[in-house]
Order: structure tokens, then C-alpha cells, then sequence
């Protein structure tokens, strides 16, 4: 099970939705040990920020990814602050925190398999889940 830092509360119900796929486009990269979005996915927030805001109903879980380097407890710590600064930004493009979740998966559901610096960077990730209400 993932570790939640940040819940929605009552937000967020069991029966909510989950769609994965909608914001596949816009999963963010990140540098190797860093959390700073980088300023070519900010654009990708804003796709997200955009959807959010035409569809106040929908919350978010920000999922954050990292690659093999580095301990568990190391990479479960910078994934959830990689999904928290996505979040930061969300919430500077005016989206309400209340209606975004975070959680960190560190290393444990790469994208990319492989020891290259391009698998590497492919793992390294933030990634949308839009969450819609059943009804």
C-alpha cells in the first residue's frame, strides 16, 4: 500500500472513479534527485489545472515515482515530495488542496525497466489519476 501524506477527507470516496489514462500526456519528469517541476512540464500542469477547474467535481491523486537509486525509504520519501511540489503547482494555478491527494510509490512500479540513464529518467515521475464522482 502506498503512504498518504495529504488527504482529501470526505473528498475523496471509495466510489469515485479512478481514470488513469485522461492525464497519461501529462506525466511530469523529474532530474535525478530533484522535486523542482520542470519549467518544460509546467505546461502539462496547466493542461491538468485547466480540466480541473472546467470540472469542479473532479479531485486528483498525484502519484510519485522514482528510479532504482537509492534506498526504499530514501525513494518513498522523494516520490511523495515530487507529487506534493505537482501539487504545489496545481494549487498555485488555483486549485484548491482539499481536492488533491498525494501519495508516493518510490521505486516500486517503474515505468521503464533497465539500468540506463534513460530508463532512470523515465521512472522518475509524476503521474495524474483524475478522480470522478460514480454519480
Amino acid at each position: 500500500d502506498p503512504l498518504w501524506s495529504r488527504g482529501l477527507g470526505d473528498v475523496y470516496k471509495r466510489q469515485d472513479i479512478e481514470d488513469r489514462a485522461m492525464f497519461l500526456a501529462q506525466t511530469v519528469h523529474f532530474d535525478f534527485d530533484s522535486t523542482a517541476v520542470r519549467p518544460d512540464d509546467l505546461q502539462k500542469v496547466q493542461i491538468v489545472a485547466q480540466h480541473l477547474i472546467q470540472n469542479p467535481k473532479h479531485s486528483l491523486m498525484i502519484e510519485g515515482h522514482c528510479d532504482e537509486r537509492g534506498t526504499e525509504d530514501y525513494n518513498i520519501s522523494l516520490g511523495e515530495r515530487r507529487a506534493l511540489a505537482v501539487a504545489d503547482e496545481l494549487s498555485r494555478l488555483g486549485i484548491s488542496p482539499d481536492r488533491l491527494r498525494t501519495t508516493s510509490y518510490g521505486e516500486k512500479l517503474p515505468d521503464a525497466d533497465g539500468s540506463t540513464e534513460q530508463s532512470y529518467a523515465q521512472n522518475r515521475r509524476g503521474e495524474f489519476v483524475l478522480l470522478k464522482p460514480a454519480n
